[in-house]
């Protein structure tokens, strides 16, 4: 098991500075929408994330890259709990939503979801059921329940924000898994978007689909992005570039749990990083 001592699994309370602290010891001031404090996690045994810290600031896009098996997914699930759905999986740290620690006992799994969306790696939606409805299934979901002209207007707000309305206006009714992976993808967006939560997490959403539609998400993002704080795992450097306004270079060097070595604006990262082993990584060196 984690070493107790070291290691708390429930949740920090104490008063911390909104601030992010990089490797050189230096505070980077921002405005978060949700921060992550010394947060470490383990899979039964194994910690794979040791005493993370990070601000990732309202309305901004933040990247997290990094080799694989350096942790950037497992910290993305925390961001949401839904790292302690894993069996034997185990936390400590508190993540910050708006000033509020989200693993506070008092509250609700539900209330995190609803807040701080997901979006993964390949598209999920309901296959049998409808456009419309799978837009829909995140408010039943929440417990939500809202009129008909409510969801028509939700349904036609989400999808425009996630760039599809106009490729499936006439035909909402028809299955959700006869969509193309990418309008997969996107209609997973909308569901996201029509509980309308504060930060939209994304794990490699273009990993599975062509240029095309990886180009029309990476739009997606960016409209999204002054509404809707982003934080996107991306292996793709070229899509980091493009989309994110802040980076976080994560690494786990010789079977060492995974840490922030780097983390910045996105132009200071890839143009003029601090550590060598930023920049052997963003030029493609190893990784």
């Amino acid at each position: 098991m984690p070493n107790r001592d070291s290691a708390p699994t429930k949740p920090l309370h104490a008063s911390r500075p909104v601030a992010a602290t990089s490797t050189k010891g230096a505070l980077l001031e921002e405005t978060p929408a949700i921060q992550a404090n010394n947060v470490s996690a383990w899979f039964g045994d194994h910690k794979v994330l040791d005493r993370v810290s990070l601000v990732m600031p309202k309305g901004k896009v933040t990247a997290l890259i990094g080799p694989s098996g350096c942790g950037k997914s497992t910290f993305l699930r925390t961001l949401n709990r839904m790292h302690e759905l894993v069996p034997g999986a185990q936390f400590s740290g508190e993540v910050l939503l708006d000033g509020h620690d989200i693993y506070e006992p008092s509250r609700r799994i539900t209330d995190a979801r609803r807040n701080i969306g997901m979006v993964f790696q390949k598209p999920n939606p309901f296959p049998a059921m409808s456009i419309e409805d799978n837009v829909l299934s995140g408010l039943a979901l929440t417990g939500q329940r809202v009129d008909k002209s409510t969801k028509e207007a939700i349904v036609e707000e989400c999808l425009t924000k996630a760039g599809l309305w106009k490729e499936v206006k006439d035909r909402l009714e028809q299955p959700g898994g006869g969509l193309s992976g990418g309008q997969q993808q996107r209609m997973c967006i909308a569901r996201s978007l029509a509980v309308k939560p504060r930060v939209l997490l994304m794990d490699e959403p273009c990993s599975a689909l062509d240029p095309t539609s990886t180009r029309r998400i990476e739009e997606t993002i960016v409209e999204l992005a002054s509404e809707v704080t982003i934080v996107i795992v991306t292996h793709n450097m070229q899509q980091a570039a493009r989309v994110s306004d802040k980076t976080a270079f994560f690494l786990a060097e010789q079977g060492t749990p995974g840490g922030i070595v780097e983390y910045g604006p996105t132009n200071q990262m890839f143009e003029f990083p601090k550590d060598e082993r930023t920049l052997a990584y963003v030029n493609g060196r190893f990784g």
